[in-house]
This record gives C-alpha cells, sequence and structure tokens, in this order.
C-alpha cells in the first residue's frame, strides 16, 4: 500500500470573518453581545446561590452585582474572546455567557467556550438551543472545524459536547493551570463536513412537536446526534 505523505487539498474555501453578529435568534433563546449595562442585573442575578458552576472557570464566583458587571465590562469589549449574553425567550431574562475563542480564520477553527449557565436556564430548550446558534453561525461563516474543550474533570462538560455531537479527541495532560490547580483539558471537535447531519439532528430535536404538553422531549438530542460522533468519550457517564 502506498503510504500518504500528505492531507487532501483544500480547495474552493477562503478564509471565514471573524464573528461579527450582534445577535442571533433562534425559536427558544437570544444570544445578545455582552453588554454588561443590560445583562449583569440579570446573569448575576441568576447565578445567586450557585457558586459550584463557578468551579472549572478561571474567575468567579462574584459576590455582587458590581464584581460581575467589572468582569463584564473587561470581557465585552474583546474580539476574543468574543462574549454573548443568553436570553431565555421563554422568560424574557438573561441567565447565562458564552464565547468565541482561540479564533483563528487562517486555519478555519474557532473554539466555544466560557460556557455559563445559570440554574434556571439549564437543560432547557433555549441552552440547547443556544449552542446550535454558535455552531450554525461558526459552519456557515465558513469555518472548517468547531472546538470544545473542557477541565478533564468535568464530567457535565464533557457529557455535554458529545450530546451536542461534537466528537472526543483525547485529553491535553497537564494543559494548564487554573486557580492554583492542574487542569488536564479534554477536548472534543466537530468538522464542516457532519454540519448537515448536526443541523439536521438540531433542528429535529428543537421542532416544537419534539416535546410534550409538559415540554418533556420525545426524543433525545443524543439519540439524534449519536451516529455523527467519529469517537465517543470513554469518561463514566
Amino acid at each position: 500500500m502506498t503510504e500518504k505523505r500528505f492531507g487532501e487539498p483544500v480547495t474552493g474555501w477562503t478564509p471565514p470573518a471573524r464573528p461579527g453578529p450582534e445577535a442571533m435568534e433562534g425559536r427558544w433563546a437570544r444570544l445578545e453581545r455582552l453588554d454588561p449595562a443590560r445583562h449583569a442585573g440579570e446573569v448575576h442575578a441568576a447565578n445567586l446561590g450557585s457558586d459550584a458552576i463557578w468551579d472549572y472557570l478561571p474567575y468567579g464566583p462574584f459576590r455582587s452585582e458590581a464584581e460581575w458587571s467589572a468582569w463584564a465590562g473587561r470581557m465585552a469589549p474583546q474580539e476574543d474572546p468574543f462574549f454573548y449574553a443568553i436570553r431565555d425567550l421563554r422568560t424574557g431574562r438573561a441567565a447565562g455567557v458564552a464565547s468565541y475563542l482561540r479564533i483563528g480564520p487562517e486555519a478555519g477553527s474557532i473554539e466555544v467556550g466560557h460556557i455559563n449557565l445559570a440554574p434556571a436556564l439549564q437543560r432547557t430548550p433555549a441552552a440547547t438551543e443556544a449552542m446550535f446558534l454558535m455552531m450554525r453561525w461558526a459552519f456557515e461563516a465558513g469555518y472548517r472545524r468547531y472546538e470544545w474543550k473542557c477541565d478533564a474533570l468535568n464530567l457535565p462538560s464533557r457529557r455535554a459536547a458529545q450530546r451536542l455531537g461534537l466528537s472526543y479527541e483525547g485529553v491535553f495532560r497537564q494543559a494548564t493551570v487554573v486557580k492554583g490547580r492542574n487542569r488536564d483539558t479534554a477536548w472534543f471537535a466537530a468538522i464542516d463536513k457532519e454540519w448537515p447531519r448536526l443541523r439536521a439532528a438540531f433542528e429535529a430535536w428543537l421542532a416544537p412537536s419534539n416535546f410534550d404538553a409538559e415540554g418533556r422531549q420525545r426524543v433525545a438530542l443524543a439519540a439524534l446526534t449519536e451516529g455523527i460522533l467519529v469517537a465517543r468519550d470513554p469518561a463514566p457517564a
């Protein structure tokens, strides 16, 4: 068998634009460019009493709205990471944030991260749709690779990545130090050729017909994305 020395040529592709939309809206969620004046009160209030959600992030918990607003004021002007607040359209309130980061148009690679969802937003259609909207923008803008990384000990984040259809790519040992502690980093990603099937899976899951009168899902998203994964996370469920 002839040894393959080079990767396939990348033809007909142009490096995409950097993120820029001020808002992205779906049926359940609206992503709004982070603005401390608009979002600090709602997001901080939604997080009160939930300090553990900051465990794997390099900042937080924030003891006051002013402290959260000051942090958001430092993040909001940045181009990388590029932050959004997540508004649940059922309640009308912002209750989380997420960002694009490690944005590399020259490689067609972009990461989603800094994900912080208040308890009221967790396990809701709005939370899932927010992730879908960010993934959709990236692939439709022309990115080839969409990454998700998390502390290897953060099993909920690892499960979330796989549920969203991002394939497991391994663990980088001693990747960094966060809050004075070692962090091994688990890597997940989806690539552009997987996007058509991922989009169909998300759209099927988010459809109103997939929820009963009590709002319970009829078909799990993980069941819809399972066949798209090229590698599965060996971490315990």
